[in-house]
């Protein structure tokens, strides 16, 4: 009887000590790091709506500036402050979401999300690059897998857009699927009616290295500085809770800045 108390007590002990480490070492997420992400944005975008602006001469110094705050690799315990923030100040965002057994409980912010007139936008199901970068197959099977995890949380119908995993000229991609494997799949994104969108603009809040808030808006406002068009990269994911400290002042800079916030496809739709 001593003997099977104790043993008893032991495991308590254990299962108690396994559970505080969860909490201080939580489980690795498969999300954006530093490393993966492309150094060269593909702005062909931003540089097509430029040169429509240069000769179209009813446009000449009177577009507005505008700005769209995107959110990568989410829904996560970071996602309810962000969305408190943009709904007490009246903005609009896109969000790039995640869906797997990691973030599940926090899916049913998507209907919340979309509900509150965010848009809602396609990431990866799994964003393992050794998984869905494996062939162009293997990304449309992940992507096909995400809008299934998503449908009893968004009307599908409403979503247009994707962002790749690390970028649409990253690198980290080559090691499974070869040097022309983004090239590839941006075209067959375009063939399927896919509006795919990079950035010009990063908070770089998904380096490793925890930035306070301070940095993560230091960060987006001096490189929003001289553009009219941006895109801003950021992140609600479970370690970027000083992106949603740092939205307040990022808000305010383009405020002060006479900045218009949109949506991704809000923006595509204008310059299109």
């Amino acid at each position: 009887m001593q003997f099977t108390r104790s043993r008893a007590l032991a495991l308590a002990a254990s299962a108690a000590a396994g559970f505080c480490l969860g909490l201080l070492f939580p489980a690795r997420l498969s999300l954006c790091r530093a490393g993966d992400l492309t150094r060269n944005p593909d702005t062909q975008f931003f540089q097509a709506a430029a040169a429509r602006a240069d000769t179209d001469v009813s446009r000449e110094d009177t577009a507005p500036r505008r700005v769209c705050l995107t959110f990568d690799d989410g829904p996560s315990r970071t996602t309810p402050a962000v969305l408190e923030v943009l709904e007490r100040e009246e903005v609009p965002a896109t969000f790039f979401v995640v869906a797997n057994d990691s973030n599940e409980k926090w899916l049913p912010l998507i209907r919340q999300a979309q509900s509150a007139g965010h848009e809602i936008a396609l990431h990866s199901a799994s964003h393992k690059y050794s998984d869905i970068y494996r062939s162009p197959d293997a990304f449309w099977e992940d992507i096909d897998l995400l809008r299934q995890r998503l449908a009893g949380y968004a009307d599908l119908t409403q979503i247009q857009c994707l962002r790749f995993p690390g970028g649409s000229t990253n690198t980290v991609s080559h090691k499974y699927g070869g040097d022309g494997i983004m090239k590839e799949l941006k075209a067959e994104a375009d063939q399927r009616g896919w509006r795919w969108v990079d950035w010009n603009v990063c908070a770089e809040d998904a380096a490793g290295e925890k930035l306070s808030a301070h940095e993560v808006c230091r960060n987006v406002t001096r490189g929003s500085e001289g553009l009219d068009r941006c895109i801003v990269l950021m992140h609600d994911s479970p370690s970027t809770a000083t992106t949603a400290e740092a939205l307040p002042d990022i808000i305010q800079w383009y405020k002060d800045n006479g900045y218009t916030f949109c949506t991704v496809s809000q923006l595509y739709d204008e310059l299109a």
